[in-house]
C-alpha cells in the first residue's frame, strides 16, 4: 500500500489493486473500534481527518472550528480562553499519525476479511465432494467462521453458499448434518427464492424432525428457520401444519429451565395460529390446557405471545369449549387482571368473556369464587381505555346474573379483603 500525503479532506490510501480509499470511508468501516481520544475533535466527538490547531495549542476539525468562528465566538471551546490570533494552523503531524493509525487498522481488517472469505470458498468447496461425518466436520466450521464473522455471512451469499447448504436438506439427510446447516442458515440474509426452495415439503419435515430431536440449541435454531420461512403476509401455512411439529412446540412451552427456548416456541406458535387454516389442529393436539397450565411460570413476554394464541383460539368454537372445560382456565386469567400489562389484561377479559357466555351460570359463579368481580371493579376503576371498561362492566353484569344483588355485592367485598 502507499500513503497519498495530501491533506484534507481528500486524503485518500492507494490500495495494491489500484483501488483508493478516503479517510472517510476507512472512519465509516472502522466505527466499532476505539480510536485514541487525541485523534477526537473535541467539538463534534468524532474522528478528525483534517486537524488544525489555534494559538492556544488546542486542536479540532477543521470544519468544525470555522463553522464556530463563523458564528461570532472568539474564544477557544475548549479552554474558553479568548482568541489573541485567529488564524489556524493545519496540524500535518497529528494528520500523518491519524492517516497512519486508520491506515493500518483498515487493512488488517481488509486482510482478515479477505483470510475469512477464502476459508469460506475452501470449506464451500470441500462440502461438493464429501460426505458422512467429514461433511458434518465441515458443516461446523462453516457454522463457526459464520457465527465468528460478518463478512463470512455475505461470502456465503455471493459465493452460492446458500444453495449448496439447501441441498444437503432432504428426507435421507442425518440428524447431525441437519442440525448444522440449520444453524447456519438462520444467520443468513435469505433471498425469497431461497426461502421457497427451503419451504419444499421434504426440508420443512426434516426441520421438525431435527426441531424434536436436536439439542437445546437446534430447536431453537429449528424454530428460528421456520419463523424466516413464514415472514411475510403471504406466507402458505402448508409450511407449519404438521401436528408433530404442534406437539414439540408446546413441549417447548413447558420448559421451565430455557426461557428462551420458551419464547422461540411461543413467538412461532403466536405466527403459526396467525393463519387460520391451522387453528384446528392446534386445538386438537391439546395446546389450550397445556398453554392455560404453563401461564403462571411465564414471563411477561411470553405471557403476552401466549395469552395472543389463546385468544385467537378462542374465537373458534372447539376453542372455546375447550377453554370451558379446562378447570384452571378462569382463575389463571383472573390472576392476570391488572397484575401485568393492559394489553395481559384486554387479553385475559377477552378471553373469560369467550369462556362465561358460553356457560353463564356455571362460569360466571366459578369466575366470581376465583375474585373476577373484584377484580372486574379494579378494571372499572382504573385509567384504563374505554373499551377495557366496557368489556369489564358486560362481564360483571354477567357474573351477577346468579346472584341477588346483596350476596352479589358481599361476594364482591369479600374477595377484594382476601386479595
Amino acid at each position: 500500500m502507499r500513503m497519498n500525503q495530501r491533506e484534507g479532506l481528500g486524503q485518500v490510501l492507494d490500495l495494491k489493486d489500484g483501488k483508493k480509499v478516503s479517510m472517510g470511508k476507512m472512519i465509516e468501516e472502522l466505527d466499532s473500534i476505539e480510536v485514541p481520544w487525541v485523534f477526537i475533535c473535541p467539538i463534534s466527538l468524532e474522528p478528525m481527518q483534517d486537524p488544525v490547531t489555534l494559538c492556544t495549542g488546542q486542536t479540532y476539525e477543521r470544519s468544525n472550528i470555522l463553522k464556530w468562528l463563523s458564528l461570532g465566538h472568539f474564544t477557544c471551546p475548549t479552554t474558553m480562553q479568548e482568541l489573541w490570533d485567529d488564524s489556524i494552523t493545519p496540524n500535518r503531524t497529528l494528520h500523518h499519525l491519524i492517516l497512519t493509525w486508520f491506515s493500518h487498522k483498515y487493512m488488517a481488517l481488509k486482510k482478515r476479511s479477505e483470510d475469512v472469505e477464502g476459508r469460506v470458498l475452501e470449506i464451500l468447496e470441500r462440502l461438493k465432494k464429501v460426505k458422512g461425518q467429514i461433511r458434518v466436520q465441515a458443516l461446523k466450521e462453516l457454522r463457526q467462521v459464520v457465527n465468528a464473522h460478518d463478512s463470512a455471512k455475505k461470502a456465503v451469499v455471493k459465493n452460492d453458499g446458500v444453495k449448496l447448504i439447501s441441498s444437503l436438506l432432504g428426507a435421507f439427510t442425518m440428524h447431525t448434518v441437519a442440525s448444522e446447516a440449520i444453524g447456519i442458515l438462520v444467520h443468513l440474509d435469505l433471498s425469497s427464492d431461497a426461502k421457497a426452495n427451503l419451504a419444499q415439503p421434504s426440508k420443512v419435515s426434516l426441520v421438525v424432525d431435527t426441531l424434536n430431536e436436536g439439542s437445546l440449541c437446534t430447536k431453537i435454531n429449528c424454530m428460528k428457520l421456520l419463523e424466516m420461512l413464514m415472514e411475510g403476509k403471504e406466507s402458505d401455512s402448508r409450511i407449519v401444519s404438521s401436528l408433530s411439529l404442534f406437539v414439540g412446540l408446546l413441549r417447548l412451552v413447558k420448559d421451565k429451565n430455557h426461557p428462551e427456548a420458551v419464547l422461540s416456541s411461543l413467538r412461532l406458535l403466536k405466527t403459526i395460529t396467525s393463519h387460520e387454516s391451522v387453528r384446528t389442529s392446534i386445538v386438537c393436539v391439546g395446546s389450550i390446557p397445556q398453554l392455560v397450565d404453563a401461564l403462571p411460570n411465564l414471563n411477561a413476554e411470553c405471557l403476552e405471545s401466549a395469552l395472543v394464541i389463546l385468544d385467537v383460539l378462542s374465537t373458534l368454537p372447539e376453542g372455546s369449549l375447550a377453554l370451558k372445560d379446562c378447570p384452571r382456565t378462569i382463575p389463571n386469567m383472573v390472576k392476570l387482571l391488572m397484575k401485568v400489562s393492559e394489553k395481559c389484561t384486554q387479553l385475559a377479559l377477552s378471553i373469560l368473556w369467550a369462556v362465561c357466555k358460553l356457560a353463564p351460570e356455571r362460569c360466571a359463579s366459578v369466575a366470581v369464587e376465583a375474585g373476577l368481580a373484584a377484580q372486574l371493579l379494579l378494571v372499572i376503576q382504573s385509567g384504563c381505555n374505554p373499551a377495557l371498561k366496557q368489556r369489564s362492566a358486560e362481564l360483571l353484569k354477567l357474573c351477577s346474573l346468579n346472584y341477588t344483588a346483596t350476596i352479589f355485592i358481599s361476594k364482591c367485598k369479600l374477595t377484594k379483603t382476601i386479595q
